[in-house]
């Protein structure tokens, strides 16, 4: 049952996809180039192996690809999967624009009505209602009469018909169809309706307006979500006061860092960069909340190695994420124990103060390495003040039930890329930032680094250092 399940899933996830960029290659590549040349060609191609390129990227990790070749397919396939969600975003926009434009230019006679050109590499942009219509007299004259539909905005208007008339009778000249009313006996035509004829021309144009500012809107957002993610997070500094904690301890911080994700693309050069920047904040503690990578240890080791360099008085401690639990979650857990950082499996250790926490994330309940509260909170003095480190928010109702005054956690990057925001809201207690439940108060990072794509879009990563305030200082 859960395999079928499963199984649909996934042939419901690759026809989304294909209807997806089939819509992309109708709205930027077909509509807006010449059909049978090498732009086509070359959209049509991007069209089939962007989408392998990032359907790779995904899976390669997880059947255990060499890791030059993730390497390879994470880059290009990643940044597209970005890429088609904020094209897509952006064109949908523009098919509210496209009838608007439309309506301006038939009536200011714009787009290139009559500018020599194709619309699909076939046909000449110049509508067949714009063409002379000639008819010739009846026999009794010999004479003939040539009439023209106005240059300016004939293609797009409804046709009129033209007569031609001798001294002998009238006849009916033929409309853009090529067929003819014939006259009454009185000599005049009954009028014919015709199909107003949409000028080629003014059509690729507007296909090429919204789809070249679709493609500026999207690429664009796509490229400084990345710029972002690569230069590194910023710090954040957040105060919370805990009514239990003694004046001794006021002031204390505590610089929380969360969802690093080393791996194919955020590799050692991101690591280095997290360190500076935790360690000129000067903290009292560093707290890495879990999803510290993407990979094995075998493949990601050398990346992890500049973590032996964070500085914190009272050390750096570490609790899994559930994307340990995709990569060896005990092979992990040895690796950052030699790099200098105490993994807290659900642990406790007491600091000057209050007593600092971990718990397993729940991904472990696979493997029977779940969560437990009452090994790591059971049986403390709830006199002191607590401070957990537990990397999905969702546990925060065991934390209150354990007496918690305070949870730091990760999980949810902010979203990672707008409007995921709105779904990271919805699936977790908190999405990010500091929020109260009962007497336990919780704060959710956004994160150091990126899942998938290395894009953000409406939530920057951050390190934050969470300043504790006693209320009796």
């Amino acid at each position: 049952m859960a395999v079928a399940g499963f199984v649909v899933i996934v042939v419901v996830v690759l026809a989304l996809l294909g209807g997806v960029h089939r819509y992309l290659w109708c709205r930027l590549v077909r509509d807006t180039t010449a059909g049978g040349g090498v732009p086509r060609r070359i959209g049509t191609a991007a069209a089939f192996v962007l989408p392998l390129l990032s359907l790779g990227a995904l899976v390669s990790g997880r059947v255990g690809a060499p890791f030059p070749l993730q390497q390879v397919l994470a880059w290009p396939g990643y940044l597209w999967l970005a890429a088609v969600l904020y094209l897509t975003l952006a064109l949908l926009v523009g098919e509210a624009v496209r009838p608007v434009l439309r309506r301006v230019l038939a009536r200011s006679g714009g787009g290139g009505a009559r500018a020599t050109g194709t619309s699909d590499g076939n046909h000449p942009d110049r509508s067949p209602a714009a063409e002379p219509v000639t008819e010739s007299a009846g026999p009794a004259t010999g004479s003939r009469k040539t009439v023209t539909e106005a240059e300016s905005g004939a293609a797009d208007a409804p046709g009129s018909l033209a007569l031609a008339t001798t001294a002998s009778g009238v006849s009916g000249a033929p409309d853009a169809s090529g067929t003819s009313d014939l006259s009454d006996i009185s000599g005049t035509t009954a009028p014919a309706p015709r199909r107003p004829v949409v000028d080629p021309s003014r059509r690729l144009f507007v296909s090429r307006v919204v789809g070249g500012a679709a493609a500026v809107a999207g690429l664009g957002t796509v490229g400084l979500g990345a710029h972002g993610v690569l230069r590194g997070p910023k710090v954040k500094r957040v105060t919370v006061p805990l009514a239990k904690l003694p004046r001794s301890a006021h002031g204390f911080r505590i610089a929380v860092v969360s969802d690093i994700h080393l791996g194919p693309i955020l590799g050692r050069a991101h690591t280095r960069r997290i360190v500076d920047t935790i360690n000129r904040t000067g903290p009292d503690l560093i707290a890495v909340v879990g999803d510290l990578v993407d990979g094995t240890v075998a493949d990601l080791g050398p990346a992890a190695e500049p973590l032996a360099g964070l500085r914190a008085r009272h050390g750096s401690f570490f609790v899994t994420g559930n994307h340990e639990y995709y990569s060896g979650a005990a092979q992990w857990v040895d690796q950052v124990r030699e790099l200098g950082l105490h993994p807290l499996e659900n642990a406790r250790v007491e600091i000057d103060g209050f007593d600092l926490a971990g718990v397993n994330d729940v991904a472990g309940e696979s493997e029977g390495q779940g969560p437990d509260f009452a090994r790591a909170l059971g049986d403390r003095d709830r006199a002191r003040a607590a401070v957990l480190l537990a990397h999905q928010p969702v546990v925060i109702h065991d934390a209150v039930a354990h007496g918690v005054d305070l949870q730091l956690s990760g999980h949810t990057h902010g979203g990672q890329l707008w409007p995921g925001n709105f779904i990271a809201d919805l699936a977790n207690p908190t999405g990010a930032g500091l929020d109260r439940y009962g007497d336990t108060q919780l704060y959710v990072s956004r994160g150091a680094g990126a899942w998938g794509p290395p894009v953000r879009v409406g939530a920057p990563s951050d390190i934050t250092v969470v300043e504790l305030a006693s209320l009796r200082a």
